[in-house]
């Protein structure tokens, strides 16, 4: 879908018609519940329900451009999120860390050097890798790769400077490459 379109997608769903709302859905929600299920596993279904349902009425109180908007729905799956592991962590239970889900694991956002890196690795590798990363590195490369935010959008969804998401993002990303060295018989030049 053409960024024009989520654009007016946006203004018609932030003016309350339903049909721009489903639009901007469509497109996001796959993106958001990828990265809910990296936060929370098998209840990612819940978090990004729960988004939604805040999103929809949130949204005619919002103010911004579609970036705006994808970090703004970003950072609401977030915080979902993060409720979720605290609820888990007052019941005494385990969080399950970063995950990533491998059918989905290789689709990711369009035009990015992270695209590049994981369409390299097979879907079992790049869970793998990605799951292995620390945390802040993870989420910067989910969060730009997967959901597609600028550098700016994800530091806001994260509390972060956007100069330490572009370093926790190629810091991750320089992982994965090595990673693709190994993985293909390539030697490593640098440490």
């Amino acid at each position: 879908m053409e960024p024009g379109d989520l654009e007016e997608a946006l203004r018609k769903a932030m003016g309350g018609d339903a049909a721009g709302f489903v639009v901007l859905y469509r497109e996001l929600q796959p993106r958001l519940f990828r990265y809910a299920w990296a936060l929370v596993g098998q209840d990612a279904d819940d978090v990004t329900g729960e988004a939604w349902l805040q999103i929809a009425r949130d949204l005619p109180s919002f103010f911004g451009d579609l970036d705006g908007f994808r970090g703004w729905t970003a950072s609401i799956t977030r915080h979902r999120a993060l409720d979720l592991i605290k609820a888990r962590n007052r019941r005494q239970a385990e969080p399950r860390g970063l995950q990533v889900l491998p059918e989905l694991a290789d689709l990711t956002a369009a035009g990015d050097t992270a695209e590049a890196a994981i369409a390299a690795l097979s879907t079992a590798q790049a869970v793998e890798i990605i799951a292995s990363l620390p945390r802040d590195q993870a989420e910067a490369v989910l969060l730009r790769a997967v959901v597609g935010l600028s550098a700016e959008a994800t530091g806001v969804v994260l509390n972060k400077r956007a100069g330490a998401v572009r370093v926790a993002a190629h810091r991750g990303l320089k992982t994965l490459a090595r990673q693709i060295d190994r993985g293909s018989g390539g030697s490593e030049d640098h440490p």
